[in-house]
């Protein structure tokens, strides 16, 4: 039979579920790779439930960009945890999860062979809606701690370019980037350039999806607050960290309101409205007393401490950069062997399943993604001990 070609063939598969397959052959294993929290959503979420239930033209298609009481109560919270004022100049469109989100924008700012600069490591869904877009993903290294090299950012600037993208905190490194390095970053996307139409701005698209992940006093940024970039900033959020919600598949994003019509064509198109029932939820989490992220994230910080701890055994075997956001580390592992061999060698040998680094663009050694917010106290010792062991088992120096 002859072999179909499409546009498809030229993006990576995601490697969650390979290795959600690895796992499933392996029963038993403890898994530090996929990015979720161990906790559940705050009881005000399924509360509204009955709100949503009570009134049967919810039943019925609503609004493309949101429901009114959730875009109300999102504005609200833009207001007070990210200082970013929502205007005659920005709006807010609710998507099915951030990942939308992001989809959303890249269809809406390009053409087909358009550029869009990622950071790296890079977050892979990120590189893969850019190449199912028929975009171009143009990759910029990070400094030995992962921080952003904005002069490095500001050279990969073409003519085709469309936007820069950042993640802080990010995913996979678990690093906070600086106020000054993303003001640098939210400048130089500002800047007018030529172009064949005119003139135009370079978008900096800020995903935030970890943004109250935060750790050791450090504070999280959004470059959407710097003021007088409403025209070309693009910032992403997400429900399904902080308020435990991945399944339920709530994000929302803050646009350029120049960009609204497109979008809008966009998620007409793919969803038509964001599920109803999830954004009553969404309203009803938003109404949860502060105690609840204050005491779910506390408990992570005291997890994060021990994985770090244990971690620190390695420090012969692999390079760590002790993050301060999200729920990462990335471990650079001095071998020679790849690093999907090395995932696959740990989840059959020791039943500890971490995600390769490759899958982040990172193909000049071998990197391991370690995901810490679905552990507890009762399985973070035992997690990552098999992954020490593991490691000092497979990997000779």
């Amino acid at each position: 039979m002859e072999s179909l070609t499409s546009r498809m063939q030229a993006v990576q598969s995601p490697i969650i579920p390979v290795v959600g397959e690895l796992i499933k052959n392996s029963p038993g294993t403890i898994s530090l790779g996929q990015g979720v929290v161990s906790y559940n959503p705050p009881h005000e979420a399924i509360e509204f439930l009955a709100k949503f239930l009570a009134e049967p033209a919810n039943n019925l298609y609503k609004s493309v960009e949101g429901i009114p009481p959730l875009l109300t109560a999102l504005a609200t919270k833009l207001q007070a945890f990210n200082s970013i004022e929502i205007n005659g100049e920005n709006c807010i469109v609710v998507t099915a999860g951030s990942n939308m989100g992001f989809m959303n924008a890249i269809l809406a700012i390009t053409n087909p062979g358009d550029e869009i600069i990622l950071n790296t490591p890079y977050y892979f869904n990120h590189e893969m809606a850019i190449a199912m877009a028929g975009c171009r993903a143009v990759l910029v290294a990070t400094d030995e701690n992962y921080q952003l090299c904005p002069e490095a950012i500001a050279q990969a600037i073409t003519p085709k370019t469309r936007a820069v993208v950042t993640i802080s905190p990010n995913n996979p490194t678990g690093v906070v980037y600086s106020q000054a390095a993303l003001r640098q970053v939210n400048q130089i996307c500002g800047v007018q350039r030529s172009c064949a139409e005119g003139t135009r701005s370079i978008y900096h698209i800020s995903d935030e999806a970890y943004e109250y992940f935060t750790y050791n006093g450090v504070k999280h940024i959004s470059p959407g607050s710097f003021g007088n970039n409403s025209e070309y900033t693009i910032s992403l959020y997400s429900l399904s960290k902080a308020y435990g919600f991945a399944s339920w598949r709530i994000g929302y994003m803050v646009i350029p309101k120049h960009l609204l019509v497109a979008v809008k064509k966009v998620q007409d198109t793919i969803l038509i409205c964001p599920p109803v029932i999830s954004q009553y939820a969404a309203l009803g989490a938003l109404q949860a007393k502060d105690e609840y992220l204050k005491s779910n994230i506390g408990a992570i910080a005291q997890i994060r401490q021990l994985v770090l701890d244990s971690l620190n055994r390695l420090q012969s075997l692999c390079s760590i950069i002790p993050a301060n956001g999200a729920f990462y580390f990335l471990l650079k592992v001095h071998t020679q062997m790849d690093a999907f061999e090395l995932v696959k060698r740990l989840i059959q040998e020791h039943k500890i399943a971490v995600i390769p680094g490759t899958t982040f663009g990172m193909d000049d050694g071998c990197y391991l993604r370690v995901a810490y917010g679905a552990l507890q106290k009762e399985t973070v010792k035992e997690g990552i001990e098999r992954l020490v062991q593991g490691l000092e088992t497979i990997v000779k120096i």
